[in-house]
């Protein structure tokens, strides 16, 4: 049996049993796969141990950086890709993969393209692609700050980058894309918060018109949005009203813990 590749690919994950069940095959070229179940209620750990992977349990903490960071720590090979539970690597992404960790270069991480599925359907406009990613580093060579749910790795040294594609798959209905919606907006309410942010005029029109307006236009009619058909619309029509959203639950926040 040939070696495997020295790379640990890490997961975290809550209640991704389907998407486990998807992926997990997918990965088994790995030196290792680390999967960090954060409470789950469905059976996720266990299809995580059946397909031979190495099972932590943690907290379900908002700030997902916190357990990829103990994913992270946990891996054993010289290099680590952290992947989630809803993304795919693509063939020429992996073969790709396999290539750079064997033939030693000057680069430290690398970074790819990935392609967001709403609804089925890629979203090729709109500045939803190329979605770059940076996920494939040297163990000992990135990490996260850990401050914010969005923020990037920071790697220190250079950064490549490959031809492959991350696929993403992150909502198959509506009502999929509503509970994660309604979950992002609370934690960057959160957010706001604690960095001192309290409601008034300036913030009004800055999160209720301003921002909200040109997040619509650029996306959907300068980035050519439109030409994704309803998904299209969809993409960029909430990711304005995530700005709103989010602000109104910064005003709940303030009145419910005082300004």
């Amino acid at each position: 049996m040939a070696e495997k590749p020295d790379i640990s690919i890490t997961i975290i994950g809550h209640n991704e049993a389907d998407h486990l069940r998807d992926l997990l095959p997918t990965l088994q070229w790995a030196g290792e796969v680390i999967y960090v179940d954060c409470e789950s209620q469905d059976d996720s750990l266990q299809i995580a141990q059946q397909f031979g992977c190495q099972v932590f349990s943690r907290p379900n903490n908002p700030n997902l950086n916190v357990n990829k960071t103990f994913a992270l720590e946990k891996a054993r090979c010289s290099w680590i890709f952290y992947i989630d539970p809803d993304e795919r690597m693509s063939t020429e992404l992996i073969q790709e993969i396999q290539e750079k960790i064997t033939n030693p270069s000057n680069y430290r991480a690398f970074s790819m393209n990935r392609r967001n599925h709403y609804f089925g359907k890629w979203l090729k406009h709109g500045s939803q692609y190329p979605d770059v990613q940076l996920r494939l580093f040297q163990k000992g060579f990135a990490h996260f700050p850990q401050r914010h749910v969005h923020e990037k790795l920071q790697v220190d040294g250079q950064i490549g980058k490959l031809n492959g594609d991350l696929l993403h798959y992150p909502y198959s209905t509506i009502s999929q894309y509503l509970k994660k919606f309604d979950f992002y907006t609370t934690f960057e309410a959160e957010y706001l918060y604690q960095q001192g942010f309290r409601p008034g005029i300036p913030l009004h029109l800055k999160f209720w018109f301003f921002q909200p307006f040109t997040r619509f236009m650029r996306r959907y009619i300068f980035r050519l949005g439109f030409r994704d058909g309803w998904p299209g619309f969809f993409a960029a029509l909430f990711d304005a009203l995530n700005f709103m959203v989010r602000y109104f639950k910064l005003i709940e926040i303030t009145r419910q813990k005082g300004s």
